[in-house]
């Protein structure tokens, strides 16, 4: 049987979302495909979510900060998803926006309403990959990734790579300033928010996400 999928992310400005449907292309490209959400607490009705190409986690900052913060607010396409959910699934794949090299606090909240899973052990033995965006080179590509692993490995999660293997010219170019890492894809958004994932990085995450689908079919077969 196929491996179920889902794309999981926070995105304040764009730039996850976009690696995301990077990924999303990715795992297609291998015969897969996948359910994106963006995360949400606990508590958040299931009524709300509906089956559809992404998930998402949901915003904890107030609207007036986010309006001071130019922030466009998040695709309301886009279902959020809950702790239980994670439970259907056989791998995921986590975008984050670092926050000083780790998880912004919109994930540190959804992370910290998966206690029934932890208790029940729910999510040992899946499989797990990271993509990340920082405003710049010193922002966190790699520690935000390196940080992440207290939490996957807590809940058992197989943490999946992305290496170096299909993407070692693009992950090595001095030819033009990117993201990503052997950790995972990756881009940088700028101090402002106004870079976008360029060519390279957008490749890069399709890389993964094909990675991460022929992965996990090895190890679901």
């Amino acid at each position: 049987m196929a491996p179920k999928i889902a794309i999981v992310y926070y995105s304040m400005y764009g730039h996850i979302a976009r690696l995301a449907q990077a990924e999303l292309a990715g795992l297609r490209s291998a015969g897969g495909n996948a359910d994106i959400f963006q995360t949400c607490y606990a508590e958040q009705s299931a009524q709300s979510l509906v089956l559809t190409i992404s998930f998402r986690v949901q915003e904890t900052l107030p609207s007036e900060v986010l309006s001071k913060m130019h922030a466009p607010g998040q695709d309301s396409s886009v279902p959020f998803i809950t702790p239980d959910k994670l439970e259907e699934y056989d791998g995921f794949l986590f975008g984050i926006p670092t926050r000083y090299g780790n998880f912004p606090g919109q994930w540190k909240a959804f992370w910290d309403s998966t206690g029934k899973q932890w208790q029940s052990a729910s999510l040992v033995g899946k499989y797990a990959g990271l993509f990340i965006s920082t405003g710049g080179p010193g922002g966190g590509q790699e520690s935000t990734a390196i940080a992440s692993m207290s939490t996957l490995t807590h809940h058992g999660l197989i943490y999946v790579p992305l290496g170096y293997k299909t993407v070692f010219n693009q992950l090595t170019t001095l030819d033009e300033v990117h993201g990503g890492s052997p950790w995972g894809a990756g881009t940088f958004a700028g101090l402002d928010g106004s870079r976008q994932p360029s060519p390279l990085e957008l490749e890069v995450a399709t890389a993964q996400g094909k990675l991460f689908y022929e992965t996990v079919s090895r190890g679901n077969a």
